[in-house]
C-alpha cells in the first residue's frame, strides 16, 4: 500500500494539541499516512527565525497537501497573517467552508436543517494588502478584483452544485455601492450561472444577506463571495451551528490544498488538554475526500456525528467534560463499525 504524504503544520497555541489529534484520527481509519511535520507561525520565528520557514513550502511542493492548526496573527501591527500569505503564495483561491448542524448541539437554530456551503475568493479583494498612508492620518487601501478571479470562485461553487446535487447558488455582493469591482464580481457570477441551468441563481446585497442568514438561514444552499464578504460571512454562519470550533476550512488551488481549522489559538487554554480538535477533524474529513479516501473520509464523518448524537465524551466548550485525548478516543472507537 502506498501512503499519501501529507504535510502537518501543528500551528500556534491549541495547535499541536488539536493537529495530534486530528493526525491520530486520520491515522485510525486504516489510510496509510506518512506525516511531514513542520512549523510555521510564531513557534516557527523563534525556533526558526521565520514565521514560515521555507522547509514548509518545500514540504508542500512535494506532498501538495498540508492540514493545519490555528496560527496566530496580531491585531494592528506585527507580522501579516500566516493563512493569507500561504493562500497567496500557493494560489489556493477557494476558501471552503461547509456549514452543518452537529446532533446534540443546543444552539438557536438547532431544529433547522441547516446544510450551507460558503466560496470565498480567496487571493485578492482587500486581502491583496495593499494600503499605504496617502499624507499622515489618512491611509487607502486598495479592494482588488479580477475578472480570472471571479469566474474560477464562481465555477467552483457552481461545479460543486452540480456534483452535490445543489438547488441554489447566490451571489453576495455590494454592487448598489462598489459597482466596478463587486459589479464585476456579479457580472462574472452571471456568465458562469448560464452554464448550469439546473442550478438556480440570485444575487443579495451583503448586509441584506447577513440579516437573512439570521432570520432565516436555512432558506440558503450554495454561497459564493469575494474575499472579505466570505470571511465575515463564514463566521457569521459557523454562529449559527455552535461556532467556529466546530467547522471545518479548505483552501484549494490547482496544485495544492491545506485543510485547516478556522478557530483561534485560545493561548489561555493551550497545554491543558481543553482543547476541542471537532473543527480540525472535520477539516480531515475534507481533506481524506480530497486526496480520494472517500470511504475513509465517510467513516471518520459518521463516528464524529456518533459522539456528538449521544453528546458522550464532548470537550466543556460544547457542554461536556472529556479532555481532547478523551474525545480523540471516542471518535476512533466509533471508527469501528460494530461500535
Amino acid at each position: 500500500m502506498v501512503a499519501h504524504q501529507i504535510t502537518l503544520i501543528p500551528g500556534d497555541g491549541i495547535g499541536p494539541e488539536v493537529a495530534d489529534a486530528a493526525a491520530r484520527a486520520v491515522d485510525a481509519t486504516g489510510v496509510a499516512v506518512e506525516w511531514e511535520r513542520v512549523d510555521a507561525g510564531e513557534r516557527a520565528l523563534l525556533l526558526h527565525g521565520a514565521l514560515i520557514p521555507d522547509d514548509v513550502f518545500a514540504s508542500l511542493e512535494i506532498t501538495r497537501v498540508g492540514l493545519k492548526g490555528p496560527t496566530a496573527t496580531p491585531i494592528g501591527g506585527g507580522h501579516a497573517s500566516i493563512n493569507v500569505a500561504l493562500r497567496k503564495k500557493l494560489g489556493l483561491y477557494v476558501n471552503f467552508r461547509p456549514v452543518r448542524m452537529l446532533p446534540g448541539l443546543k444552539t438557536r437554530y438547532d431544529d433547522l436543517p441547516l446544510d450551507l456551503a460558503i466560496f470565498r475568493e480567496n487571493t485578492e479583494d482587500l486581502y491583496a494588502g495593499l494600503e499605504h498612508e496617502v499624507v499622515p492620518g489618512v491611509v487607502e487601501s486598495l479592494k482588488i478584483i479580477t475578472r480570472t478571479a471571479s469566474v474560477r470562485i464562481a465555477r467552483a461553487a457552481f461545479e460543486y452544485g452540480r456534483r452535490e446535487g445543489r438547488k441554489k447558488v447566490v451571489a453576495i455582493h455590494k454592487a448598489n455601492i462598489m459597482k466596478l469591482s463587486d459589479g464585476l464580481f456579479i457580472e462574472c457570477c452571471r456568465e458562469v450561472s448560464a452554464e448550469f441551468a439546473e442550478i438556480a441563481y440570485t444575487e443579495m446585497i451583503v448586509d441584506n444577506a447577513c440579516m437573512q442568514l439570521v432570520m432565516r438561514p436555512e432558506t440558503f444552499d450554495v454561497l459564493v463571495l469575494p474575499n472579505l464578504y466570505g470571511d465575515i460571512i463564514s463566521d457569521l454562519a459557523a454562529g449559527l451551528v455552535g461556532g467556529l470550533g466546530i467547522v471545518p476550512g479548505a483552501n484549494i488551488g490547482s496544485g495544492h490544498a491545506i485543510f485547516e481549522a478556522v478557530h483561534g489559538t485560545a493561548p489561555d487554554i493551550a497545554g491543558k488538554g481543553l482543547a476541542n480538535p471537532t473543527a480540525l477533524m472535520q477539516s480531515a474529513v475534507l481533506m481524506l475526500a480530497h486526496i480520494g479516501e472517500r470511504e475513509a473520509s465517510a467513516r471518520l464523518h459518521n463516528a464524529i456525528y456518533k459522539v456528538y448524537a449521544t453528546s458522550d465524551h464532548l470537550t466543556k466548550d460544547v457542554g461536556g467534560t472529556a479532555s481532547t485525548n478523551e474525545f480523540t478516543d471516542a471518535v476512533i472507537r466509533r471508527l469501528n463499525p460494530a461500535y
